[in-house]
């Protein structure tokens, strides 16, 4: 796998170009100066950032092996290929700065006289996925289309059998994903509420396959972002999140932007 991904990131060079529902309000700019993952950097002043709107693999800590081989490092890789030394415009996604201290935004570079977005050209190579909380739902459907594009092509990490979309009824496959971030896909089969939760039921059992559960405090927002829960019976989704075991797999979407209707793409 460590040589595919040499090649892949060798051959990197789709063009995700600059963003136009993305494009934030710009906050300043910086050097680069480290590249810490696929997604993360610090700059020359010790600010460190952290790209809004992409889950990527991440590199090994140390002492630990790098699992699935390679991934992490080739997404790593691939980002400083792009803003090692760069100067970067900052477009900050949310407020205040993660857990970790790091400013989540989206950082544009320019090349070939183009500005350019760093996490779109992430999805656009296939070295990461769209995470589950973007914050807007335009911005949402344009991180998509370079992810589903990306896919189709079986660019970068989507080459490889792990990055691939798990069935919704794989209740095994994506036990086995408990903890990690994952996307499945499937035609849910029932809607039911109960206690102040809404459960999206991907079989007749919820202990052999995907179950996704919304809050009610959170029903008028995934409306109002065209995501209606109860409209989603017999239809065929796309879910990204963190999988849980709780009597089987389950993801908690606190975000509309984590379904995705998949009949068409």
């Amino acid at each position: 796998m460590a040589g595919a991904m040499a090649l892949s990131v060798a051959g990197a060079h789709a063009q995700g170009g600059s963003s136009s529902a993305c494009l934030l309000e710009l906050a300043g700019m910086g050097k680069v100066r480290a590249i810490a993952d696929g997604r993360s950097f610090t700059l020359a002043d010790g600010r460190e950032i952290r790209l809004a709107g992409i889950e990527v693999p991440l590199p090994p800590r140390s002492g630990e092996s790098d699992a699935p081989p390679g991934a992490g490092t080739a997404a790593r890789a691939v980002l400083a290929s792009m803003l090692a030394d760069a100067e970067v415009e900052l477009r900050p996604s949310a407020a205040a700065p993660d857990r970790y201290g790091r400013m989540l935004a989206f950082a544009h570079f320019t090349r070939d006289g183009a500005l350019r977005s760093a996490a779109h050209e992430m999805l656009a190579q296939g070295f990461a996925r769209v995470s589950a909380h973007v914050g807007d739902r335009a911005c949402a459907a344009e991180l998509w289309a370079q992810e589903r594009a990306a896919r189709h092509a079986k660019l970068g990490l989507w080459s490889e059998p792990y990055y691939a979309i798990l069935g919704a009824d794989s209740a095994a496959e994506l036990v086995a994903e408990r903890g990690h971030f994952t996307l499945a896909e499937g035609k849910i089969w029932s809607v039911r509420e109960s206690g102040g939760t809404i459960y999206l039921n991907f079989g007749q059992r919820w202990t052999q396959a995907l179950t996704v559960t919304i809050s009610k405090r959170h029903e008028r927002t995934f409306a109002a972002a065209g995501v209606v829960p109860k409209m989603l019976e017999n239809r065929r989704v796309r879910v990204r999140g963190w999988i849980e075991e709780r009597n089987g797999p389950r993801i908690e979407a606190d975000h509309p932007e984590q379904i995705e209707l998949a009949e068409r793409n």
